[in-house]
């Protein structure tokens, strides 16, 4: 009986302190791509996506991916077309970029929604460093963009 329970213990401790088994993937689109309906140039072309533009990978299928978009559209797009390159989108109505991880920073700028920043580093408490592509950089809220 008390071996028993010494391994559900283990068991149950290895499992509580194994990382997490779902993760998201993101990437960014490296050229302007068309996106399709299904893992072939033969599909249904759905769209041209912009460079730069943060999609979340759902699939991987023989040199294709399949995509989620910030606002939840899934496409298919060849595998040739994405960069490791971390980038976010803007989708709050106007997001407020600080020169520290700190809500009475000083303000650097402010970005529309669908404005894409090159993230630098994800931060806890809820911030993230971001690049815009003129070069000015600061912290941003992580509510405020999508591609974390």
């Amino acid at each position: 009986m008390l071996r028993a329970a010494v391994v559900i213990f283990c068991a149950l401790f290895c499992f509580l302190r194994a990382p997490p088994v779902l993760a998201l993937d993101f990437l960014s689109v490296a050229v302007p791509a068309v996106l399709f309906d299904a893992p072939s140039t033969k599909a249904k072309p759905l769209f041209v996506i912009n460079p730069g533009t943060p999609v979340e990978s759902i699939v991987s299928l023989e040199g294709w991916i399949k995509i989620r978009d910030n606002k939840g559209d899934l496409a298919w797009i060849e595998k040739k077309y994405l960069s490791e390159t971390r980038q976010v989108i803007v989708v709050a109505d106007r997001a407020q970029i600080r020169a520290a991880a700190d809500d009475k920073a000083a303000l650097v700028f402010e970005a529309e929604r669908d404005v894409v920043l090159t993230l630098l580093e994800a931060l806890p408490g809820g911030w993230a460093k971001v690049k815009h592509r003129d070069g000015q950089q600061g912290f941003i809220k992580s509510a405020q963009v999508w591609g974390l």
